[in-house]
């Protein structure tokens, strides 16, 4: 997947500062925090995770259904990729 390779480093950078956050949220739990920070430590969390969801979602979008040069076929598969992705990540 050549998509995915020239934005590799981004997204390993973005799953690393997510990661870091993942441990923040750990930290709140197990703290004196009050709950209001910790929804907003979770909430900071969430976002950053949808915010590799969209760029994921474009990438492939653009790839996978854009692409002038795909068949009607290769974009099919395309789409019902996209849709079963979405479908999981909105359970």
């Amino acid at each position: 997947m050549g998509h995915i390779a020239a934005n590799k480093d981004d997204l390993l950078k973005r799953v690393k500062r997510i990661a870091g956050q993942i441990q923040a949220v750990e930290r709140a739990l197990e703290s004196d925090l009050d709950c209001a920070k910790r929804l907003h430590v979770v909430a900071a969390t969430r976002g950053a995770i949808n915010g590799l969801m969209k760029k994921i979602i474009e990438d492939h979008a653009r790839e996978h259904l854009a692409n002038p040069a795909l068949s009607e076929e290769e974009r099919d598969k395309g789409v019902e990729e996209l849709l079963e992705a979405i479908r999981r990540y909105s359970k």
